[in-house]
């Protein structure tokens, strides 16, 4: 039991057994004294120690990385709020107005403009066609919430159409793809008796667009039972050739899973 003592205190407190011949008194006196010294050496050895020893009662601050000091917690990811969505009436969905700085000629008077990039590719795209044989017409191209306004109250008016009714073939004010300036209507120069009627589909125009439009990256915007509820419009075409006009179109259909 005297291992833990350290040795000169040991030295010190060392005594004989007290033999027979003793009197109990002085074998009560030498425990006493022995006692002492282990008291003694107790209080040495519990004494804090500058020592790196394992026995001393001192320890360092931990360093576990479970220690509350050692580290702060690890945040937790969390989701963004992907909840916005687009503004969508009557089954379409908005867009905001080209800058007519963006906006270039396609037609031969000027009136009819498209975005930049969209422009160019369907110049050279009628200029393909042209020369399979088929004469692409561009019918319309950008509109502005004006123009959209007077086609949508004035010929829903004239047709005594209700707005659900009116928007089943034109968007309301604010909600076209015309807005954007990556969309127009095209209709066969041949044919004109088919312009913005579905019979369009029937025209070697139709049959030319459905077989090269994607090589411009034009595509169809409203096809037959199209998610929006919006008519089938064999003549209504949209550019999605380049990084903005992609997202203009592709990112309101992630967020709004029924539109097309």
């Amino acid at each position: 039991m005297y291992d833990d003592i350290p040795e000169a205190i040991r030295q010190s407190a060392s005594v004989k057994e007290p033999t027979k011949s003793n009197p109990p008194i002085v074998g009560l006196a030498l425990g006493a004294t022995a006692l002492g010294a282990i008291a003694i050496a107790g209080l040495f050895f519990l004494r804090p120690q500058a020592s790196n020893s394992p026995q001393s009662v001192t320890q360092q601050p931990s360093t576990s990385p479970t220690s509350a000091t050692s580290a702060p917690p690890t945040p937790v990811a969390t989701p963004a709020n992907d909840n916005s969505k687009p503004d969508q009436l009557l089954g379409h969905l908005a867009y905001n107005e080209a800058p007519p700085s963006e906006l270039e000629p396609i037609s031969a008077d000027g009136q009819i403009k498209l975005r930049k990039a969209a422009a160019i590719a369907y110049r050279q795209m009628a200029e393909d066609a042209t020369a399979a044989g088929v004469r692409l017409a561009p019918l319309s191209g950008f509109r502005s919430k004006s123009d959209q306004t007077d086609l949508f109250f004035r010929v829903k008016e004239q047709r005594n159409q209700g707005v659900t009714k009116r928007a089943e073939v034109s968007a309301p004010p604010g909600y076209s793809e015309h807005h954007t300036g990556y969309a127009m209507d095209i209709g066969d120069a041949d044919r004109p008796d088919t312009n913005l009627s579905q019979s369009f589909e029937n025209t070697p125009a139709f049959e030319w667009l459905s077989n090269h439009a994607a090589q411009y990256s034009f595509e169809l915007s409203f096809t037959r039972d199209n998610p929006q509820g919006v008519s089938y419009e064999p003549w209504h075409w949209r550019f999605v050739g380049d990084e903005q006009s992609l997202e203009t179109f592709y990112r309101a259909q992630h967020l709004n899973p029924g539109s097309n």
